[in-house]
This record gives C-alpha cells, structure tokens and sequence, in this order.
C-alpha cells in the first residue's frame, strides 16, 4: 500500500517538474523578444541629454560593413579637404558630398595577422566594432564589447529596441569558418560581450514584426497587446508555482530554483518595459513578405528597416552586415558571374580589378540611396533623418588583394545633429578606427569611457 503511494506520489511529482519545466521554458525562451515587439512613439522629453541632439532630436547612430575591403585607387578621393573629387567606386555619393566625410588614414593594428597567421576574413569582421585581438579558435571564442552595444548600453533604455542588428547573409554563430577562427567572428560585427555576439536578423519580414508586431496595418497594436498580456499571465502562473514550490525543495535546488527565477525575472523586467512605451506604432505599409529575390531590393529593404526603425525612435542604435568578409557573391545582375571574394584576388589583373571595382560602385550605390531617403525623412525636430544621424560605412580589410587593414575605407555620413562637419575628404595619418568610436561615443553622451580597443585618443577634426 505504501509503496503504491509513493509510486504515485513519484508520478505526480514527475509530472509537476516536466509541467514546471514546460512552462518556465516556453516563458524563459519566448518571453526575452518581448522588448523588441514595441516601436518607441515620438521625442523622449531631454532624458539627460542622452542619444538627443541639439534640438532634442534623437541622435541615431549606424555601423555598415561590407566585404573584402575596396580596390584603393578607385576609392580614394583626388584634391584637398573640401575640393576633393570623387573616384569611380564612390561617384554615387556626388550629389551627397555635402552630408558625407571620407575618412582616410584609420587603421585596426589587431586585424593584421602577426603570429595568428591567417585568418583576415575573420578578423576583419571581427575586429572592426571591437578594435581587440580575437582568441584563435574555433570553440573558445573571445572577442570584445563592440562600440554599438557600448552605446545601446548607456541609450538603449530610452527606446524599445535597445540597438538592432541586420544582415543580408546567413547566420552562422559556430565551427571553423577561417583558418581556425570560429564562425562567430566572421559573420557578426555587433557584440554584446566578448563572448557573445549579437546575431543579426536576415529576413526583413522578421525584422520589421520585431520592430511592430505582427499582422496588417491596423492589427499590430493590438496584437502585440495581446502577446504582452498572454506572457504576463504565463510569468504570473510560473512565479505562483515556484514561490509554492519553493518551500518543498533542498537547499541545492533551491539555488538552481533561485538561478532559474533570476533569468523570470529579467523576462518580466524586459515585459514591463514594453508596457511602460506604452501604444505600439503601426506604419501604414505592408509588412514584407520575406526575402526578395533581388538582391538589390534585398539590400535596399533591409536598409529601409534600418530607417524606419530610427524614424519611429524603435531604436537609436543599429548596425547592418551586407556580408561577411570572404564573402563569394556573384553579381549577375552587373554582369560580373565570378564570386566576390575569388575576384578580390586579383594578382594585378586589371579585367579582375575592374570588375571589383564595379562589386565596390555597386555597394555604394546601395548605400547612396539609403542616405537620400534618410535626407528626405522629415524628423521631429523639422530637421532631416540624416541631419540627426551618425553612420559609419566600411569594412574591415582595406585591400582584399593583400589583406590589408591600414588604411580602411570608411565614410562617416550625417551630421550629428550639427556635430559633424560633413563635406569633407580628411586624411588621419594612420589613427586607429577605434579613435572614431570613442569621438562618437562621447556624442551619444557616453560616459566614463577613456579607452577603447586600441584606441590612442579621440579623433579630432570629425
């Protein structure tokens, strides 16, 4: 009798752990987006000055990487400061020059090989948001806090999206993808610590129901609502069981039990977020339906998320991989069959440099139109997006032919809020990148930040 009792008495609390365990999961798993489902509505009153400009706009803040570095000298600018001329690669911007910096002479001294070896793909995706020397391995991965997330830290708070990160490649997060350098390093840019990358969104429809929510227009509010209450009576339920459960444990499960609710209460801090921006914005336009087959619309819709993001104030921090170094993407829609990173070898043939040159234009084309959309966005201040925005465009190898990363291609677009002095071709004379970052962050507000990677200073004259 006894032992038919406590066979019984053993099912039951078999059951009850696999009844907790199911639904402290679906909360723990699903519930952390749940910051992300909400657009920000509108200005933040000053908010100690933090991520605002001038006018109290918000100040938004981009990091776009391309690949496989640039041909240089169809790149580089010819002429002085302010009467340079563009190249071939950077014609696009023309119409733009006067809300564009070329930066020349910036450098990630630990993307270069030295006793590694190789690996510059990996570093230089690695590398160019951290500035650090990555851990050699495909499993023991260490890079660094990325100078977006360092910014989301201090702003993130003031809108729903913390930063949001893009991508129009795959995600990889594991194995060997480059001369022993874990995968991690090379398909992302954006990192929350030094082990923990960020992975970034490649469908934009995904994108675009994290930053509003899903269904049409006119269903994403109260959808999101909806979700948030439906997880807050799930959290609600899974806290009554475990305070009630609480009091039968040993003292070592209690600790598990106390780690587990350490991470519920995170997710409930994260719901109450949500609830406290209060309405959810819903754009009158139709949520995409996935990925184009263009890649052109690919990359042009995926720079649209970035704008409408920074247009509703979702969020004043993002970054956008157009795709990871050592990228081998055919441009069959300019004609060019062979891959992208097979190209960029090009041992001094001048058909293959030409055609690299084209990859290099077509980007910046890309790039050239989502910056005359941001100047055509009216933002709150009356002023335009761009006006209000910082956003680094370049890549991590500055010649793909040599894996180099002196001198890198980088355009720094936008004003700042008038912070910046834009219009300009400005030669650092091999400043680390990273002197750029820690200039920036002093503007997002900032503080108590006096090294970054390699930094050696802030950059002047930006």
């Amino acid at each position: 009798m006894n032992t038919s009792r406590e066979s019984v008495a053993a099912q039951r609390l078999a059951a009850m752990n696999r009844r907790h365990f199911l639904r402290g999961l679906g909360a723990c798993v699903a519930l952390p987006a749940l910051a992300s489902l909400l657009p920000r509505r509108g200005l933040a009153a000053a908010e100690a000055g933090l991520a605002t400009t001038a006018t109290g706009a918000p100040l938004r803040t981009a990091f776009v990487c391309f690949p496989n570095g640039a041909i240089p000298a169809s790149w580089w600018p010819e002429g002085g400061e302010a009467d340079f001329r563009m190249h071939r690669t950077l014609a696009a911007l023309e119409p733009m020059r006067g809300h564009v910096q070329v930066l020349g002479g910036l450098d990630h001294a630990n993307a270069r090989g030295g006793a590694d070896g190789a690996g510059d793909h990996a570093r230089g995706n690695g590398v160019f948001l951290t500035g650090v020397r990555l851990n050699k391995s495909a499993t023991d991965i260490r890079a660094g806090v990325s100078i977006d997330q360092v910014i989301a830290k201090q702003v993130g708070h003031l809108t729903r999206l913390p930063s949001l990160e893009l991508t129009c490649d795959v995600n990889r997060q594991s194995g060997n993808c480059d001369s022993g350098y874990s995968c991690a390093y090379q398909y992302n840019i954006s990192w929350q610590s030094a082990t923990t990358p960020m992975t970034p969104e490649n469908n934009p429809r995904l994108a675009f129901e994290r930053l509003f929510g899903a269904g049409g227009h006119g269903e994403r509010a109260a959808n999101a609502q909806q979700r948030i209450m439906a997880r807050r009576s799930v959290l609600d339920f899974v806290m009554d069981d475990a305070r009630q459960m609480q009091g039968r444990l040993g003292l070592a499960d209690r600790e598990k039990l106390d780690q587990y609710l350490t991470g519920v209460r995170e997710v409930e801090r994260r719901i109450q977020k949500a609830e406290q921006f209060g309405a959810n914005v819903d754009p009158d336009q139709a949520t995409p339906v996935g990925i184009p087959q263009s890649h052109a619309d690919y990359v042009d819709l995926m720079y649209d998320m970035m704008l409408i993001a920074f247009k509703t104030d979702s969020t004043r921090v993002a970054t956008f991989v157009l795709g990871h170094d050592g990228d081998n993407r055919s441009f069959t829609q300019i004609g060019i069959s062979e891959g992208h990173h097979d190209l960029s070898h090009h041992q001094n043939d001048e058909e293959r440099i030409a055609k690299i040159a084209r990859i290099d234009q077509w980007y910046v084309e890309r790039f050239a139109g989502f910056l005359r959309r941001m100047e055509a966005t009216v933002d709150v201040d009356g002023r335009s997006l761009l006006h209000n925005s910082r956003i680094v465009y370049g890549s991590g190898n500055a010649d793909g032919n040599r894996h180099s990363h002196d001198n890198l291609p980088v355009i720094l677009a936008g004003h700042g809020g008038g912070s910046l002095a834009a219009g300009r071709y400005v030669q650092h004379g091999g400043k680390p990148l990273t002197n750029l970052f820690l200039s920036l962050a002093d503007q997002a507000g900032v503080k108590g930040i006096e090294r970054f990677g390699d930094s050696t200073g802030r950059l002047s004259r930006v």
